[in-house]
């Protein structure tokens, strides 16, 4: 089974119980995916998420500049906070390049056992 974290910052999670919040008093309108409103209820409740999950995460920096948006004024805001916030994005793309990089490591490692029981 691969490994998952929830090792994310607090502010990430307040973030997104902040957007909930406001979605339960005035509702989503025309703003998020299916996937947002799954990821900010995965955060919220800081429920461990995959690799794949974090790197989804971390490719959602591309909206970062619509994050100053107010809630009632447009998506951008509320969606950028569903998704963590700054700190969640930020988190996520140092967690993928620590992932990956133990990943390779550990890669290299059997690599050189592999070799060094066929010789």
């Amino acid at each position: 089974m691969a490994e998952t974290y929830n090792d994310y910052p607090q502010s990430a999670t307040n973030n997104a119980k902040r957007a909930l919040k406001w979605v339960d008093e005035n509702g989503w309108g025309s703003c998020g995916t299916d996937v947002g409103k799954k990821r900010a209820n995965q955060i919220a409740k800081r429920e461990k998420l995959s690799r794949s999950t974090i790197a989804r995460v971390a490719s959602f920096k591309r909206h970062q500049q619509h994050k100053d948006v107010p809630y009632d004024e447009g998506c951008g805001g509320l969606m950028w906070d569903c998704w963590g916030g700054t700190s969640m994005i930020n988190w996520a793309i140092k967690k993928l390049e620590q992932i990956d990089k133990s990943n390779s490591l550990f890669d290299n490692l059997a690599n050189k056992i592999k070799k060094s029981y066929h010789e």
